[in-house]
């Protein structure tokens, strides 16, 4: 895969070198030379030096070849405008942004860009681990508006069916794992000891479960 990184900091160089590492060619975007300091000493993909707005350097990147492009500098109008470019201009089938300060996020959100938020992303996740419980997060899609969650079924809530436990359709069970195996959850499902529930839901979906769940016994620790 031919992918283009702009932004050399620290999330650009470790993007940078994970692709390249894995075997992906990868052409790197800078304005500032020393930016490709950060990068490991073995890193031999190509390195461009420019402004990323610039038509002239991403031609040079190889941007009308790219199969990916993520533009992660610390700079949010940037990132979006490059990001909206690559797919309107270029056509590349895989752009992903970053958004540096949550109040720009309506910009990306205008472009319509796949955009990762490591801001709000980090402040749900501590959010959850104030929570307390043991309501792992397994997979997050998007910047976490959508996340898959794993839980023991705590001992109160033993002996009662799975459609008692939901309401509406912010959160959804997936499947639920009962001695080692795994199956998808029937609503006349039974709990037992030992289940471990897997669930989709967003921020809203969670929020309510645990609430649920607190109303009856809480979540086991």
């Amino acid at each position: 895969m031919n992918v283009i990184i702009v932004g050399c900091g620290r999330v650009g160089s470790s993007l940078a070198y994970r692709l390249f590492k894995d075997g992906h060619q990868v052409a790197v975007v800078d304005r500032d030379s020393q930016a490709f300091l950060n990068l490991p000493p073995d890193f031999t993909g190509r390195l461009h030096e420019g402004d990323a707005l610039s038509q002239d350097v991403l031609i040079r990147a190889g941007i009308e070849q790219a199969d990916a492009l993520a533009v992660v500098t610390n700079s949010d109008p940037m990132n979006a405008v490059v990001g909206h470019v690559a797919r309107v201009a270029y056509s590349v089938p895989i752009v992903v942004t970053r958004n540096y300060d949550p109040h720009f996020m309506p910009l990306f959100e205008e472009f319509n860009l796949q955009v990762v938020s490591s801001a709000s992303w980090g402040a749900q996740r501590i959010e959850e681990l104030l929570h307390g419980s043991s309501m792992h997060t397994v997979f997050s899609a998007g910047n976490g508006e959508v996340e898959v969650y794993e839980f023991v079924i705590p001992k109160k809530w033993l002996g009662r069916p799975l459609q008692e436990l939901f309401a509406g359709n912010e959160c959804v069970p997936l499947a639920v794992s009962r001695a080692g195996r795994a199956s998808l959850p029937e609503n006349d499902l039974i709990f037992q000891e030992g289940d471990v529930l897997y669930v989709s839901a967003s921020f809203e979906g969670i929020s309510g479960l645990r609430s649920r769940l607190s109303r009856s016994g809480t979540v086991e620790e």
